[in-house]
């Protein structure tokens, strides 16, 4: 099962995450409210996947996703995103985004991908 950081300005949706995610076996290693702490959080704990908000405090999702993958060319980040940030989730392919994930979440689309980036 995969080793999971959460990276998401809302503790409701980390929540909401973790309990999807914990449920199918996997382990949320940490959580971070901004991208600036989810790069940092990143490089001490090398998960094996990353979630990231795209719309955040201090460093935005799209931000966090560029650095992370400039420390980590092989990282699999999977960008959490509102139906209305298509442009946004765009932006992101090209920086290197594993998939996507919507909300509201749809716990067996959320578990699907992350098996299918683990396995």
């Amino acid at each position: 099962m995969a080793k999971v950081l959460l990276v998401d300005d809302s503790k409701t949706s980390r929540k909401i995450l973790r309990t999807i995610l914990e449920g199918a076996g996997h382990t949320i290693v940490d959580e971070a409210s901004n991208g600036e702490e989810g790069v940092e959080k990143y490089l001490d704990l090398k998960p094996d996947v990353t979630t990231l908000d795209i719309t955040m405090p201090v460093m935005d999702g799209i931000e966090a996703l560029k650095q992370i993958k400039l420390l980590d060319k092989d990282a699999k980040v999977i960008m959490v995103t509102a139906a209305s940030q298509k442009s946004k989730m765009l932006e992101a392919v090209k920086y290197g985004a594993a998939d996507f994930i919507a909300k509201p979440f749809e716990p067996e689309q959320i578990v699907n991908i992350v098996n299918k980036l683990v396995g």
